[in-house]
């Protein structure tokens, strides 16, 4: 393995440079306002939410957060994402890999045209967006000689299969496994790469489906009775990105509520 010519300085526990991708609401706004609670300077993303996305930019608490818009599925707008944010922050020390897309296409039902477009979108977005933004922001914290941390959203459906989001469900476990690629061959570098596997969580996007019978059926999953809250989910998002997450590197962190139990 080649190894650095230096040791890179211990990563700060907070005043870090945190870049969000698909921070406009639900999740990525949690993770977003997560982040800046602790200190932390946040690059808020966007793809075409802009004025949603300025809402979770005016509700973070502290100063010197950014706004950054642009297309990750597309390789150079990835680039002008990170270049935004890095200019904008100063460097970036954190990202999380929130942005993706998750559109029902069940075989069964699905044209082969809607199938193929639907493919290619969450391959687009989902990995090749993750892949591209990982570069990119490694290279950088490298070039800083501070270590990083990326934190990659996955789900619980890499492993128990989506049935109507079969796109969705393989995107993800691919996710995982870049992720675990990535944390062997940066860590020489100081720089930690972990993925959360959520399983259902409550955002406005899925409001509808909680309510009602698919709701008590979805909330039945778990043995708690209910589903996670989106700021659950960014508190171990947070976590992994810490200092003393660093041994946890590699990791595919559960978090579904014993909603599924995987070996």
């Amino acid at each position: 393995m080649h190894l650095p010519p230096h040791t890179p300085a211990r990563l700060p526990a907070s005043g870090r440079r945190v870049l969000v991708s698909g921070a406009s609401r639900g999740l990525g706004r949690a993770v977003a306002h997560a982040f800046a609670a602790g200190g932390d300077r946040v690059a808020v993303h966007y793809g075409s939410r802009r004025e949603e996305a300025r809402q979770t930019l005016e509700g973070l608490p502290g100063t010197g957060h950014v706004l950054v818009g642009g297309d990750l599925s597309d390789p150079a707008g990835a680039a002008a994402v990170a270049d935004r944010a890095a200019e904008g922050l100063g460097g970036i020390d954190v990202l999380v890999n929130n942005a993706a897309v998750n559109e029902r296409h069940p075989l069964a039902e699905t044209p082969y045209d809607a199938w193929a477009a639907a493919w290619q979108r969450h391959v687009s977005v989902n990995l090749l967006a993750t892949a591209n933004l990982s570069h990119l922001s490694a290279r950088r914290m490298i070039d800083q000689g501070t270590g990083g941390r990326i934190v990659n959203i996955g789900s619980r459906g890499a492993f128990r299969g989506e049935p109507d989001h079969p796109a969705y469900g393989a995107t993800k476990a691919a996710v995982h496994a870049l992720g675990q690629s990535l944390a062997v061959s940066l860590a020489p570098y100081g720089i930690g790469v972990a993925s959360v596997a959520p399983g259902f969580f409550d955002t406005e996007r899925v409001a509808d489906r909680l309510s009602g019978a698919e709701g008590e059926a979805i909330r039945a999953q778990s043995p708690f009775g209910r589903v996670a809250t989106a700021q659950e989910i960014a508190g171990a998002v947070v976590w992994l990105a810490s200092p003393g997450a660093e041994w946890s590197s590699g990791a595919v962190l559960d978090l579904n509520g014993a909603s599924y139990l995987r070996t």
